[in-house]
């Protein structure tokens, strides 16, 4: 798991781009309208070309994690393979409409593995 902050970022189609410790998960539009409008758990992906041996390209596609609206309604925690992050609503919210090109990811460290 990840300790290090990572950024999320705008995509060209209202998409939003978690990079994680040189991951790179994907937040599609209409589930980044879910989270927002409906506050659903919302699936976080990871899409990555592949080769098949008949020689074409596809695209697979794996849920790597979610993205949840935190109880007090003020913050978003993502929970994926890389870690668990949190991020102001706010600040996701600005990304999300474009009035920002990034925002910081924080890191979420266990109680359990917390220096005394």
């Amino acid at each position: 798991m990840s300790e290090e902050p990572g950024t999320i970022t705008h995509g060209e189609q209202g998409d939003l781009f978690l990079g994680i410790g040189g991951e790179r998960f994907v937040l599609a539009s209409d589930e980044v309208r879910n989270l927002l409008f409906t506050g659903r758990v919302t699936p976080v992906t990871d899409a990555r070309r592949v080769r098949r041996d008949d020689g074409s390209e596809a695209v697979e596609v794996a849920i790597v994690g979610h993205a949840a609206i935190n109880r007090a309604g003020r913050a978003v925690l993502f929970h994926t393979t890389a870690g668990h992050f949190i991020i102001p609503l706010v600040s996701l919210q600005r990304v999300a409409r474009g009035e920002a090109v990034s925002a910081p990811l924080f890191p979420l460290v266990p109680d359990w593995e917390a220096p005394p």
